[in-house]
């Protein structure tokens, strides 16, 4: 969304669903009251669970896109997003319920509940939306209306971007440019009105709510005047930050003590989604722990009566941002296997940088069990736990792998934790070439999502459990 209306819209929409969600268990208690008058349901009790409810449906919401905006989310998609959220609440709730061992909770009145919340939020939702388009976009009243400084490529795909970002419409006022040879020239639908040392006069005569620099870099030196003329007028001004022409994630502007620094990301990383990473981490490990625990024991036990060697082997990783750090394994492979590896390298069955062969002869009896039930990576549970890795990441290199490295972009893997798991892992693991290994690591990065980590986790479950590809 592009203009301050369409950002006021979202919010209010946050508030009205959740203010229809607390409505909404109401109606559904008093509903169980009329058609199920024997059992007793206490309504502060049951109330008191509503907000369990609805903080994570309002997060998972936003995550999903619900607020992204009128004009572009439809209604299906929102009705699919709605039931997405719900049931990942309730999922939550019962899941937290059964630990508490909470006996209260009435099943008939959380169904109608849910039913009715679906019901409510996509018919207001569909409601509003018929409403804004014959209300607001066909009479235009409420039109941003836009003033382009430039004419070239990067205006036309400023233009392109305003009109189907816009919640509320855009009017493209016209165009200023440095050539006076473009004076009068149409542009996708608007003149090029003068230039750009007439915009004091523009600004004066037509009105305009904001005025955006769309040039390249090597005519910025123009912008000083564009701003002065913006300030005496009272109107907003903006530029087109591309201007290095690079992809990048996020941009940022930073404010270091009246300094202003403008920050391109190449990997999004939100604060408050790595935060909730990093607890969704603690959270799985920790509450697996006591029955990993005792397994953890036995095969501690099985791979020190097999050749009395150490239990666990330990080799320093290539981490976030290429930090090197001690990653624990069971120990699989004989005591002395990276002196050997320099004997067997010309063994290498793996294309590219990594290294692996299907029966490496440094692998012991029960590290060939414990590999191909990937049993042996239990203990990269306590590099999570340490904040070394999640459970969800491109896998850990070694020192060796990563000096091969032939690619720049190769090393984007490190802008993120590595993990025990990630889409290579149910997508073939090492039957899968190093390149499509890699492609699959940057997708991981470009596409993250919690609700992605969770997908991965589950999927993960049935390929560990069947041995596929590992080696």
């Amino acid at each position: 969304m592009f203009d301050e209306k369409s950002r006021e819209i979202s919010r209010l929409l946050y508030l009205l669903d959740i203010l229809l969600t607390l409505l909404v268990f109401l109606l559904a208690y008093r509903l169980r009251q009329i058609f199920i008058p024997g059992v007793n349901a206490d309504l502060v009790s049951h109330f008191a669970l509503v907000p369990l409810v609805w903080v994570p449906l309002g997060y998972f919401l936003s995550r999903f896109g619900a607020y992204s905006g009128l004009r572009v989310v439809s209604i299906p998609s929102y009705a699919w997003m709605v039931a997405k959220a719900l049931g990942i609440s309730l999922a939550l709730l019962i899941g937290l319920l059964f630990l508490l061992k909470v006996q209260f909770v009435s099943r008939p009145l959380m169904v109608t509940f849910a039913a009715l919340d679906i019901f409510v939020l996509v018919g207001v939702r569909a409601g509003l939306k018929w409403w804004y388009f014959r209300r607001s976009i066909q009479k235009g009243e409420n039109f941003l209306k836009v003033l382009v400084i430039g004419v070239g490529e990067r205006a036309q795909r400023l233009t392109e971007m305003l009109n189907r970002h816009s919640e509320w419409g855009i009017d493209i006022v016209g165009y200023l440019d440095t050539d006076p040879e473009h004076v009068g020239e149409e542009v996708m639908g608007a003149k090029v009105l003068a230039t750009a040392d007439k915009i004091q006069e523009i600004l004066t005569s037509q009105v305009i709510d904001e005025v955006i620099l769309a040039v390249p870099r090597s005519r910025l030196s123009h912008m000083e005047e564009i701003v002065s003329a913006c300030e005496e007028q009272g109107v907003r001004f903006r530029f087109m930050a591309d201007v290095f022409d690079m992809e990048v994630a996020r941009t940022q502007l930073v404010d270091l003590d009246g300094i202003p620094l403008l920050t391109f990301d190449p990997v999004a990383q939100n604060e408050g989604m790595l935060l909730a990473k990093r607890l969704m981490d603690l959270i799985i490990v920790l509450a697996a722990m006591p029955v990993i625990l005792p397994v953890m024991g036995l095969i501690a036990l099985a791979i020190k009566l097999d050749d009395g060697g150490p239990v666990f082997f330990v080799q320093h990783r290539v981490g976030l941002r290429k930090r090197l750090f001690p990653m624990l394994k069971f120990r699989s492979m004989v005591v002395d296997a990276e002196a050997k590896m320099k004997e067997i390298e010309h063994l290498n069955e793996a294309e590219g940088p990594i290294f692996k062969i299907e029966r490496d002869p440094r692998v012991t009896r029960i590290g060939d069990f414990i590999r191909k039930t990937s049993l042996d990576e239990f203990p990269q549970l306590l590099n999570v736990i340490r904040g070394h890795m999640s459970l969800v990441g491109p896998r850990p290199m070694s020192q060796r792998d990563v000096e091969l490295f032939d690619s720049g972009i190769q090393r984007k893997r490190f802008s993120v934790k590595p993990g025990l798991t990630c889409i290579w892992q149910i997508s073939g693991r090492s039957n899968l070439p190093f390149e499509k290994w890699l492609e699959l690591d940057l997708k991981y990065i470009d596409e993250w999502s919690l609700w992605l980590d969770l997908k991965i986790l589950l999927l993960t479950i049935p390929v560990v459990l069947k041995g596929s590809g590992a080696v």
